[in-house]
């Protein structure tokens, strides 16, 4: 099989990967570039927010924040926080993308998300640069595309649609993380954990707009990381 072949059947490959999570991706962007503009955000800042930070969660809490009407430096610590797994998942799929020259590296390191970090570490075998470019550029492009598409027409949608394009992300998320969490329990307490602790810190009312959040990612992430560590010990022993 020459390389020019090689070559087609990994972006062939890609593209059949990539399907799910375009496909998943474009009305939750909608629902994006629709509650942007009901925050009063231009068209310029709602594009630059889906195509620099290109980070779900991170870009719908944003627009809560923004509502709340927190101050920009708490958004971006926030932001920053939640986004902070993004580091651990590119060190991670580093290793396994050896074979690609480093200098595409940076741009690659940039289209990780949840999914695609989820479809390419369990495609070792199909691991090139053809094959995660696919992976990472077609949900990026469906992300920017639905964003855009959300903020001119999202508004002519039936009610009860944009309240279901809304929920997207979440379940998106709970698809992730349930699977996990009937394998582990640890995993699953951390959750409970967690929404306990944002619970608490939010309604307690004690810090200011925009804390709740920040507060309750460093405690979640500090309780997760103790948590599994031990697992990870009792196992050794």
């Amino acid at each position: 099989m020459t390389e020019r072949v090689c070559k087609r059947e990994s972006l062939k490959e890609g593209l059949i990967a990539s399907i799910p999570i375009v496909l998943g991706y474009f009305p939750i962007a909608i629902a994006f570039g629709l509650l942007s503009k009901n925050t009063s955000l231009s068209l310029r800042d709602t594009s630059l927010l889906s195509s620099i930070v290109y980070a779900g969660a991170g870009q719908f809490m944003a627009l809560d924040l923004i509502s709340a009407g927190v101050n920009s430096s708490s958004i971006i610590m926030a932001i920053f926080l939640l986004n902070i797994r993004y580091l651990v998942m590119s060190a991670s799929l580093s290793v396994k993308l050896e074979n690609i020259p480093k200098k595409f590296l940076p741009v690659l390191g940039f289209g990780i998300s949840d999914e695609t970090f989820s479809v390419v570490s369990f495609s070792k075998s199909k691991i090139n640069l053809a094959y995660v470019s696919m992976v990472f550029l077609l949900p990026y492009l469906s992300w920017n595309i639905g964003t855009i598409v959300g903020y001119f027409v999202g508004e002519i949608l039936p009610q009860s649609l944009q309240a279901s394009l809304s929920v997207g992300l979440y379940a998106m998320f709970a698809a992730l993380l349930f699977p996990e969490a009937k394998k582990n329990k640890r995993i699953f307490l951390v959750f409970i954990i967690s929404a306990a602790i944002y619970a608490l810190i939010y309604y307690l009312n004690i810090f200011p707009a925009g804390w709740d959040i920040i507060l309750a990612i460093i405690v979640a992430s500090a309780l997760g990381i103790t948590v599994l560590n031990h697992k990870e010990e009792e196992n050794v022993n």
